[in-house]
């Protein structure tokens, strides 16, 4: 059975087997012949007629050997987190609140937040949430975090209607219990300004890190060979091909083997710009902001994100995000870095039929949206879990956190952060020592999860079956 964790998240050790070892160390020993050096100094490895001091030969082996790091933690270690979502900036801030010094390293050119995606078209000015629409906080931890956020006006309650739209436009409402929360100004301001006020993390941004190596002692990163900075130990807090390309070769076989065997499913997002409000046949005033739709193959979830954002005071274009079901994305998955305009035009026009059936209107009826734009999120949601708030390697000095390795949400995201985040001060205090009492989730089995095709909600038990029946934390997960 799954477990959810709340704010108190008990980490069970792993016993490690041994693998088969490169030991990366400080601790010079004698070398059959001159060698070159790092920074003065010779790094010592098992097996040295194999590996020596080459990281070129280091890395061939790492597919199959698992790196130990021997060298002692220094007073002041500093952490490299790949991945600037909620699950890595949580775990940054709370590395900073055990002292912890960190860098994000994160692709987003427009800022940070990864599925916390919001996009803004000049000059209307256009505003989409096109990936997460709203969060729920149920663990105490992540709802002190949120009532941080409300301080400070980056969040509000959503008290529009939200509710379920069967096909042919009948709609029910939700309740609006528990408390739905949007980012005053979208879901990435929230992100972006998370790490405004602290000190002792560094951004590198838009930074695609390619290669890991570990060498001398600390891990080295790099972005397609210009060297990003070396680390006494780092955070993979993203996930999908890149992840799985990125730990391939880097000697952590624990953590790249728990991370392959997640399963993710894709959705396609359309954001479309109307002159006019949508109707719902035989219906005054639209009756929601939001909806999860059922009946229809290719879409699963709209919003208008002008009602949402900016209330009944905007007299401007009405700007909707349609989400589509995971099972419509599979049948035309495509590279999402390199859409087709074929399959973009396809899609476009099967979301926007959707629509229409959704909303009960005559075919070729929809008025004609203005503005859209198309995005595939590759690795939208997970399938299945660990039901565990992260995975530590002592003897790599390697963690992975995500929303996915507790369900499927943006507080699942964060609570992962945030338990790494003290696993590894806890590891670092320690001074290393007894690392088979700080490995966790290298070895735990994954288990299905199953929701609604754009995430898990409260409220939604007719349709959503999960492995977590004493925790309902269903939440919006893309």
């Amino acid at each position: 059975m799954l477990c959810y964790f709340h704010s108190s998240l008990f980490l069970q050790p792993l016993k490690i087997h041994k693998p088969l070892t490169i030991v990366c160390s400080t601790q010079p020993k004698p070398p059959p012949r001159k060698r070159p050096t790092v920074d003065g100094q010779r790094p010592a490895f098992r097996n040295r007629k194999n590996y020596g001091a080459s990281r070129r030969s280091i890395q061939k082996t790492l597919k199959q050997e698992q790196v130990t790091f021997t060298t002692p933690i220094p007073d002041d270690p500093i952490v490299g987190i790949i991945g600037g979502g909620m699950a890595g900036l949580a775990c940054a801030l709370y590395l900073e609140k055990r002292g912890v010094r960190s860098t994000v390293f994160d692709t987003g050119v427009h800022g940070l937040g990864g599925r916390m995606g919001t996009r803004i078209v000049d000059p209307q000015p256009l505003i989409f949430d096109h990936a997460a629409q709203f969060f729920t906080a149920s663990d105490p931890q992540f709802a002190g975090l949120v009532q941080g956020w409300l301080e400070q006006g980056l969040v509000r309650e959503w008290q529009g209607t939200i509710g379920e739209l069967e096909v042919g436009g009948h709609f029910v409402p939700l309740p609006s219990s528990p408390p739905r929360y949007i980012g005053v100004n979208g879901m990435r301001p929230i992100a972006d300004s998370l790490l405004s006020q602290t000190r002792m993390i560094n951004v590198e941004r838009p930074c695609w890190i390619s290669k890991l190596e570990p060498f001398n002692g600390m891990w080295h990163l790099s972005e397609n060979g210009k060297p990003c900075g070396k680390f006494d130990a780092i955070v993979i807090a993203h996930n999908g091909k890149c992840a799985n390309r990125l730990l391939g070769s880097s000697g952590l076989p624990l953590i790249a083997g728990q991370m392959k065997r997640l399963e993710l499913s894709s959705i396609w997002a359309l954001l479309a710009a109307f002159e006019d409000p949508l109707q719902i046949p035989g219906e005054g005033a639209f009756p929601f902001e939001g909806a999860f739709v059922r009946g229809v193959d290719s879409i699963s979830w709209m919003a208008n994100n002008t009602k949402k954002l900016q209330g009944s005071h905007s007299n401007g274009p009405h700007c909707w995000t349609f989400l589509s079901t995971t099972a419509y994305a599979k049948r035309n998955k495509v590279p999402q870095e390199n859409i087709p305009n074929a399959t973009a035009e396809k899609v476009k026009a099967a979301m926007l039929l959707g629509v229409e059936e959704a909303l009960g209107l005559p075919k070729g009826s929809l008025q004609k949206p203005f503005y859209t734009r198309i995005q595939l999120w590759g690795a939208a949601l997970p399938t299945n879990t660990p039901g565990i708030p992260c995975i530590f390697d002592p003897l790599g000095r390697a963690g992975i956190c995500g929303d996915w390795l507790l369900g499927s949400n943006l507080e699942s995201a964060a609570l992962s952060g945030i338990s790494l985040a003290n696993h590894m001060a806890d590891y670092f205090q320690s001074s290393g020592g007894r690392p088979e009492e700080f490995a966790v989730g290298l070895r735990n089995e994954f288990q299905p999860l199953r929701g609604h095709d754009i995430g898990q909600f409260p409220g939604l038990e007719s349709q959503t079956q999960t492995q977590m029946p004493t925790q309902q934390s269903y939440q919006l997960a893309t």
